[in-house]
């Protein structure tokens, strides 16, 4: 079937850091053609499978790092492509529901098995919804982990979790950037980044982006502006204080689907939309952290961090759409205006320490993590209204009078205490291993209620070196999840307990070609227990009895065929389904696969140096097609996107690209149900300048 992940050409691996501080950062332009590009980055240290500072090929897990220079190079505009198109085994399923993060790993899906991070600090969904990031402009890199991450960040991600991790101060050179785009359906933006030293002691960071469009499809323009600054000041040799704070404010767009005629697309209706005219979707966010780290002495680094989050969402949109088979139009139903008001306090500390007991290299890191989540649900519940419309064209409307309440009030008390440890027997064989114990209290007004979780999550790994370029690992994991969301914990789920999964993975990591090319491959099974489900000898009770699992295949590849034309490629194959789930005395669930999970996944992104200053890419992705919900009665589509570009660098600080996105203007869904879909954008391109100096 369909390969695909081809990690687009990175032109150039980041520059090398300098030691004279005028120096200026000219990025990785080359006018001979592309250069070789960073590949899976194996050996690029990453914290996403674990706080040790380990790269993936010392890893016994399935490792990914996203640069930015591959996002850049293949125009990825928002965080959600940069994570999709380039990474391996991951599956798009947003919806503005959702805040248009939600993710499928290794079967599972949602941001309960999906965790997702800033900068190292996990971001709680807020009744199922998270909204930031999503501009890529300042992202550094994106270090994602596939399989249970519980032993790292807590109940959940039984499927994954991906850290966002924005631009730092630079210490020994500048960069400065600029980018403007001018695109179809009135694309327009402009960024701006700067880093650099500002003397012996204080470096600095900043990066700004705004971007509007008309939108592809009626009543429909989107905008959003983001910016994160830092500074960094190096008080000794051994003591830095990074102060930072993140904004971001998106306006994504009100589209909420398209319905569907006896389950399949008119494609009259492609470009309607059927939301009212006083719709809105938008989405503030702010993140700002103290960062310390010292070194007491040369085994030994403390870190902490103290962070503050907080998130204002705001809905107000009619959301259900259905063709009326007998009167030929379509019915609005669901008639939703909700506010998310979540503020974040929290602090981690960890010291990593390294010795040689035996004579062995041995790493500890030691720490506890602390936060205290406050969350209100303000919305017009029971979400009562109707109206019809014409299916050809409709006429919007406006969403009337309604009332807030506030139903769902909860303040979310958390700490954790951890331990990573590697031990480095010789230099063929390393044991790593983590254990984490986490305590919840969630506290809610109304239903007043206050209940406790308590998780014990642990792993262990080894990895085999046979030659120095290839890496065998093996590894068993446990993990926790809740059932509901824990921000607004139902009253019927408060005496219930997490969720246990376990996990078994091996692989092999390796290098081959003189080093002009690098792999992965994965092997795994998951299983999830204690799910809600019906007592088979008594369907009318209902207990946590429940089984689901997934079993699959995950392949990576990168490979500099020449000097100026590179490959890279990835593919997922996975087997979900639920192993016990009755859910009523009639519905029986089990042999079944979950909703939003399929079977397969891939990408692959090439690019190619033709001529002195000019370079070509094209990338594809696919999807397979994925059930609708878990009756399994109705699917949605599988589909590829093709997106292309083209660059000419006429000097050796600018480039100017021509992007494509969706070449072959293929009509798909990415989320939606039996009567309604979300429909992913039509053929677009865009027109950049990117100026470094």
């Amino acid at each position: 079937m369909a390969l695909a992940s081809i990690i687009a050409s990175p032109l150039a691996a980041q520059p090398s850091e300098s030691k004279d501080a005028n120096a200026i950062w000219l990025g990785t332009i080359t006018l001979d053609g592309a250069s070789v590009g960073s590949g899976l980055d194996l050996q690029t240290p990453s914290n996403a499978g674990s706080r040790l500072d380990l790269t993936p090929f010392e890893t016994p897990a399935s490792v990914q790092v996203i640069d930015s220079e591959t996002i850049r190079q293949r125009a990825q505009r928002d965080v959600n492509q940069a994570i999709v198109q380039n990474s391996t085994g991951i599956s798009f399923h947003g919806s503005p529901g959702n805040g248009g993060t939600s993710f499928s790993m290794r079967g599972f899906t949602g941001h309960g098995s999906v965790t997702r991070l800033y900068d190292g600090t996990r971001l709680y969904p807020g009744s199922g919804t998270v909204t930031f990031p999503f501009d890529s402009w300042s992202v550094d890199r994106i270090e994602i982990l596939n399989g249970p991450a519980s032993v790292l960040y807590g109940e959940g991600g039984v499927g994954g979790a991906i850290n966002i991790i924005p631009k730092k101060p630079l210490t020994d050179y500048s960069r400065n950037e600029i980018r403007t785009t001018l695109g179809t359906d009135g694309q327009r933006g402009v960024a701006f980044g700067s880093a650099g030293p500002l003397n012996e002691a204080l470096a600095y960071s900043f990066d700004i982006s705004g971007n509007a469009s008309d939108g592809w499809l009626d009543r429909n323009p989107t905008s959003s502006l983001s910016f994160s600054g830092a500074l960094r000041w190096q008080l000794t040799d051994d003591l830095s204080l990074t102060l930072s704070h993140a904004y971001s404010d998106n306006q994504p767009g009100t589209y909420f689907g398209t319905p569907l005629v006896d389950g399949k697309l008119d494609t009259r209706v492609r470009y309607r939309n059927y939301n009212v005219a006083d719709d809105l979707v938008r989405f503030k966010d702010g993140y700002t952290q103290l960062q310390a780290e010292w070194r007491p002495a040369d085994n030994i680094t403390l870190k902490s961090n103290t962070y503050y989050l907080t998130s204002d969402r705001n809905w107000r949109n009619v959301e259900g759409y259905k063709f009326n088979t007998e009167s030929g139009k379509v019915d609005r139903s669901v008639y939703i205006a909700i506010n998310h008001d979540l503020e974040q306090v929290g602090h981690r500390t960890d010291a990593t320490i390294t010795t040689t007991p035996g004579g062995m290299e041995n790493t500890t890191t030691i720490g506890f993590d602390v936060n205290r989540i406050s969350f209100k649900n303000t919305n017009n519940s029971p979400y009562e209204g109707y109206s019809e419309v014409d299916f050809l064209n409709p006429e919007p409307g406006v969403f009337g009078p309604h009332t807030l309440t506030t139903n769902t009030d909860t303040t979310t008390n958390q700490y954790a205490l951890f331990v990573d440890n590697r031990l480095k027997v010789n230099d063929q064989w390393a044991v790593v291993g983590g254990l984490r114990y986490d305590h919840l209290r969630v506290s809610r007004v109304a239903p007043a209620f206050t209940t406790d979780f308590d998780s014990l999550s642990w792993r262990l790994g080894l990895v085999y070196n046979p030659v120095p370029d290839v890496a065998l690992y093996a590894q068993y994991s446990r993990a926790a999840e809740p059932i509901g969301n824990m921000l607004s914990l139902r009253d019927d789920y408060k005496d219930l307990k997490l969720t246990t999964a376990r996990q078994a993975e091996v692989g092999v990591k390796f290098a081959f070609l003189d080093g002009r090319a690098d792999a992965t491959l994965a092997a795994y099974r998951i299983v999830k227990n204690d799910l809600l489900a019906r007592d088979p000898d008594d369907r009318s009770v209902t207990n946590q009895i429940g089984q689901q699992s997934s079993k699959g295949l995950e392949a990576a590849i990168g490979l500099e065929v020449t000097p100026s034309l590179r490959i890279d490629m990835n593919g997922a194959l996975v087997s979900p389904r639920y192993d016990d789930y009755i859910q009523s005395e009639t519905t029986d669930y089990s042999g079944r696969r979950p909703a939003n999970t399929p079977r397969r996944v891939a990408n692959i992104w090439g690019s190619w140096g033709f001529a002195e200053g000019w370079t070509a890419r094209a990338g594809a992705h696919y999807v397979a097609e994925a059930y609708t919900s878990d009756n399994n009665l109705t699917t949605r589509p599988s589909y590829t996107l093709v997106n292309a570009g083209l660059q000419w660098a006429p000097r050796e600080n600018m480039t100017l690209d021509l992007n494509i996105y969706n070449l072959t203007d293929r009509i798909y869904a990415s989320s939606g149900g039996a009567t309604q879909w979300l429909l992913g954008a039509p053929r677009s391109a865009s027109l950049d300048l990117h100026i470094r100096f």
